[in-house]
């Protein structure tokens, strides 16, 4: 396997761990997803940025309604 799917099989490990310390340590063999190509990989890590933004924003509209305006 290229240094380069590595890599980006690593990237896509870091970003499902880090949901807080609530979510239980998620850990990829990485013959799950060798057979994989480039682009495959960084459209799941594209997928996986796009929902954490989506979470994100979603928690700051569920804090909102708690905000004390004078």
């Amino acid at each position: 396997m290229s240094s380069t799917k590595e890599v980006l099989i690593q990237d896509i490990e870091t970003l499902l761990n880090s949901y807080g310390s609530d979510v239980p340590t998620t850990e990829i063999n990485p013959a799950l997803l060798s057979f994989m190509d480039e682009m495959t990989l960084k459209n799941i890590i594209d997928s996986l940025l796009r929902q954490k933004d989506r979470v994100n924003e979603e928690s700051l509209e569920w804090l909102e309604q708690f905000k004390k305006y004078d």
